[in-house]
């Protein structure tokens, strides 16, 4: 299965944690949050990861 592409107006990175990789949590023990995770949630998220939405001026 291939990894789904982000959609517009999405952080790559929440993105890759929900749908793209078990891998992101599995460090993780049962119930403990992921520091990226909450950063984000707290934070907001960092321009540069969100992936931009396309321009439709037409």
């Amino acid at each position: 299965m291939s990894t789904p592409p982000v959609p517009p107006g999405e952080c790559r990175q929440c993105w890759h944690h929900a749908y793209a990789s078990r891998e992101a949590h599995a460090h993780l023990a049962p119930r403990e949050d992921c520091p990226q995770c909450v950063d984000h949630m707290v934070n907001g998220h960092p321009e540069h990861m969100v992936v931009p939405k396309k321009s439709s001026w037409w």
